[in-house]
Order: structure tokens, then sequence, then C-alpha cells
């Protein structure tokens, strides 16, 4: 099979049809950015599209060396691909990185590959390396070691693989289709897909896509520590701790173009935000995570400004479909109608956010469809429990500790109750409720943002999947599901995606009551730390005033 290279000054026609959108108001500059540079139109080229310029570099180059301290929780470390939170990732990120990159302005950019397109029917996508790079142990990076990774991420029989599930259309039976993948050269290599998918590159900027030496074979990136990215871990110590330090022998980064400080420290404080607040007076942290609450305002007061991201980010307040009486829509859908999403965002997230509508599709997805959402009507809700047999049935609703989390979970609680149903409150520490985060019958999980709608709903709620906490399994879901991922079109794969947010809505499938902005408080003299969307910590870029 043969593709034709498009030539520098040709734009795919898929662009040209965004930006018509986006002229029309049928995405919003960002999603008109997102879907563009996914197809491997450049940046500058993207905004020209849309009659702007891209924004300037900024100035505020940091000085080399230094010392930055940033709370974070320390989680075991495990397999990149199985990865489940961005805590894994971003201490592993000064040495493990990525194809392509999400910006904060909505842009997908290239990292180890220095460039890619794809055909005009999104079936085959051409990756070109970038040339050059090393891995800290002297090999070359090259085509082979993408195609190694790509075939990692296919393979469905590693538990808790989740890139098995955004690689779909070059996957066949649990592992990566023969063909999927053809080697051109060192520096290029082509994907070959069984159906077009509008996420395919968007998803490699996850991350659990972090790219791995061929060597690699444990569980722990940390104690082999071979990658292309300019650092090396010094120590890790769960739940306490860890560091890396500037590594002095790779010569792929190099002064002036990152890598600026020479050591990054991250202080595991546990889940009460005050702690981080003495902790930052106390002048043991730079900057936070992030922030939440009241404390983005506390935090601003003793002199660590914030800055904001507006996301899909949100909590999922989800039914495990395999725990009784959770298998039973009706009483799914009961305790939704008990909730107000607003109230949860008010008293849960300090109105820090916007209400959602139960769904997992936010209105800056490009897909988003309105679709009005769960009704409110506490008095129908306990007539429905009650229809059911379950009017002296005790609920319990679980979540962990982490402020935010908690608080939400007690209004929607609190609401549960007021309607006249029995339920339960159970608050858990971190280490005792990720051992089972799958498992639980009713409980609250943070979800990170994802630039497509597409992408969280085959994460979370594609039949089988890895990250699939809810247990839902909907043969026609995941249908319309397939084809939405294959529609180019604004307009066209929004009609699909209506169909399947009505499908949720119907089932009854969680509870989601609002998308957060994100917050982190820095000193004024760090730089290049603003909070990013994805909660990506890009410390390569990082550096003191």
């Amino acid at each position: 099979m043969t593709h034709k290279k498009r030539k520098a000054t040709e734009l795919h026609p898929a662009a040209k049809l965004y930006a018509r959108e986006h002229a029309e108001g049928k995405l919003s500059r960002r999603e008109f950015m997102t879907r563009a540079t996914a197809l491997g139109v450049a940046v500058p080229a993207a905004y020209g599209l849309i009659g702007l310029t891209a924004p300037a570099v900024r100035a505020d180059t940091p000085q080399m060396g230094g010392a930055l301290r940033m709370q974070m929780d320390i989680k075991a470390q495990r397999d990149p691909r199985t990865w489940d939170w961005s805590e894994l990732a971003n201490v592993c990120r000064g040495w493990l990185e990525y194809l392509v990159s999400y910006e904060r302005d909505g842009t997908v950019q290239p990292v180890l590959l220095e460039s890619w397109e794809a055909s005009d029917d999104a079936m085959t996508f051409t990756l070109n390396v970038r040339p050059g790079v090393k891995w800290n142990n002297g090999d070359d990076f090259t085509s082979a070691d993408v195609a190694h990774n790509i075939e990692r991420w296919c393979d469905a029989s590693v538990e808790g693989n989740s890139m098995a599930g955004r690689m779909s259309a070059i996957s066949e039976d649990g592992k990566l289709r023969e063909g999927a993948i053809e080697i051109v050269d060192d520096l290029t290599l082509r994907l070959h897909l069984s159906s077009p998918d509008i996420a395919i590159i968007v998803n490699m900027t996850d991350y659990p896509a972090a790219v791995v030496h061929q060597s690699f074979t444990g569980d722990d990136p940390v104690a082999n520590p071979i990658g292309t990215g300019p650092y090396l871990p010094v120590s890790h110590d769960t739940g306490i701790g860890a560091v890396i330090e500037r590594n002095p022998d790779h010569t792929w980064w190099n002064e002036g173009n990152g890598a600026y400080l020479d050591r990054i420290e991250f202080v595991d404080l546990g889940t009460d935000p005050a702690a981080w607040m003495a902790a930052a007076e106390g002048g043991e942290i730079d900057l936070t995570y992030q922030t939440t609450g009241d404390f983005v305002d506390l935090f601003e007061m003793i002199g660590l400004p914030a800055t904001e991201a507006i996301t899909a980010a949100t909590l999922a307040v989800r039914f495990n479909q395999d725990s009784p009486p959770y298998d039973n829509v009706n009483v799914r859908r009961a305790l939704q109608m008990a909730v107000n999403n607003e109230l949860v965002l008010e008293l849960g997230y300090n109105d820090r956010g916007t209400v959602a509508d139960n769904h997992h599709v936010c209105p800056i997805h490009p897909e988003y469809a309105p679709t009005g959402g769960t009704p409110f009507d506490p008095e129908q809700a306990k007539a429905m429990i009650d229809a059911e047999g379950l009017g002296d049935h005790e609920f319990e609703l679980i979540s962990i500790d982490d402020e935010w989390q908690a608080a939400s979970c007690d209004t929607v609680a609190a609401q549960i109750r007021a309607a006249g149903i029995n339920i339960n409150r159970t608050i858990l520490p971190g280490a005792t409720f990720w051992n089972d985060w799958l498992n639980y019958p009713f409980s609250s999980t943070e979800w990170n943002m994802r630039p497509l709608g597409v992408q969280v709903l085959n994460l979370a709620y594609r039949s089988g999947v890895a990250w699939n906490e809810a247990g839902f399994a909907n043969a026609e879901f995941d249908a319309l599901l397939d084809e939405a991922n294959g529609i180019p079109d604004a307009d066209e794969r929004r009609e699909v995606m209506a169909k399947i947010q009505q499908i949720m809505l119907d089932e009854g499938v969680l509870i989601q009551p609002y998308w957060r902005s994100l917050y982190r408080n820095a000193r004024p003299n760090v730089l290049n730390a603003e909070m990013h969307p994805t909660f990506e910590v890009r410390y390569q870029h990082y550096g003191l005033a």
C-alpha cells in the first residue's frame, strides 16, 4: 500500500472544514486547534486558517539551575500503560517523554515526533520521528521504538492497560492487528487504521502513553530509568516524596531549550490543604500540584498567586452496575433525580466550575450536544425507590478523603437523604480507597479532562474496557461510539453524540455534577508552571526567575 505525501503547502481538507465550522460558531477556537493539529497541521498554519497569528513564545526564559519543591501525592509506581493517575506520570516525565503533547491552547504538538500527517480519509497516519533523539543509555531513538510502544499499548491482556481501549482502530483480538504498522525507515512509520479514528493522535498525549525503551520489562520505571528526557530519579518513596535531578551526561536536551532546573522535589503532604498551606508558609514548598476551594484565595493571600485552567475535568459519582441494587436502572435514575447538580457545584466545589448533565460530555468538547440532563425531582425519586421495594434499604456512598471530593459527596448524600431515602456516607483515606476503586458499588472518582468527548467515553463506558468502573455495557452505545469516532464533521458527529448522551441519561449511568476549573498556586519567581488542563507537570520547562 502506498501513501502520497502531502506537500508542505497543502493542508488536510478536514482542517479547512473545521475552519469553516469555527467561522460559523460550531467549534470554539480551542476545539478547532485540537482537531486541526491532531491531523498534523502545524500550529502556525492552524492559527492562520482562522485568521490569527500563533502566540509568540514567552520571553521570560528562566535562569539555569536551582531547585523547585512541589506538593504532590506520591503513589506506588507501575508499568506506564497501566498508570491510572497523573501523579504517577508526573514523577517520571523527567526521563519518559511522549510522542506528542496537548497544550493549554488546545493544540497537539510534536515531542518525540517531528510531525505527522493524516490521509484524506483519515485511514492512514504517517509519523515522522524527530531526528537526533537519543535514549539516555546512548541508543538512537527510531521508528522501531515507536512501533514497539504502540504494540505494547495494544496489548489488552495486560491488566489495567487503558491504552488498549484507545488503540482499537489498529487492534484486533486484544493485540496489534497484523499490518497495522508499516516501518518505512528509521525515522518514518505509518499506521493503517481499520476504521477512521479522530482521536488516535490525541490519545497519544494522555499520561499512560509515556514512551519506554525496548528493554523495559518490569513494572517500575523508576528502578531502571532509561528514557529520552533530561532528568533522572534520585529517590521515590510512596506517600513521602520523590526527587529527580538533571542528568549531566544526556546531550539530547541542550541548555537554553529547557531542563533549566537542577533538581525537583515532590513532597507528599497528604490530602489536607491546610497542611500544604502550612508548608508553603514555612518555606517547604514552592507550588501546589492543584489547589481547590477557599485555599486558592488563601494561598494568594500569603504570596502564591494562582493560575487557572478551564477544563472538562470532573467528579464521577457512579453506580457499579455489577453490584445490586445498582443493576436496576430505576434505582439509578431515582438517585440521580434526588440530586440537584447546581447545589453540588456550589457547596462541594465552591462554584469554581460549571454545572454538568450526568453524561460525561462537556460543552467544551466539539461533539457536545445539548440534552437537558436529568430532571431534579426528589419526590419522584422517593416514589421510584419505594416502588422497587427499597424503602428501608440503606445505600452507601464511598469517597476518598480529599476535601473537595468529600464535600461534594456529602452534598450528594444530603440531598438523597432529604428526599427520604436512607443513605450512609463512608470516607476512606487514599491508601485504602485506591486498593479497590473499580469495585465499590456506589462511589466517586476524579476524572481528568480529555480533549475530545469520544475519548473519555471510550475509556470509561465502552463495554469491558479497563477503566469501566460503572460496569456499563450497552451494545447500541458501543456501536454509536464506533460511528462517532469515525466522523470528522462536527455537525454530523454531534447528531450521533446526542444519541450517545441520551443513552447515558436513559440508563442512569452516573451522577456527574460539574465541570471543574483547575488551579495551581506558585511563588512569583516560579516561571512556566501554569496549571495545565490535564494536570501535566512540565518541569522540563519550569524554572526560576
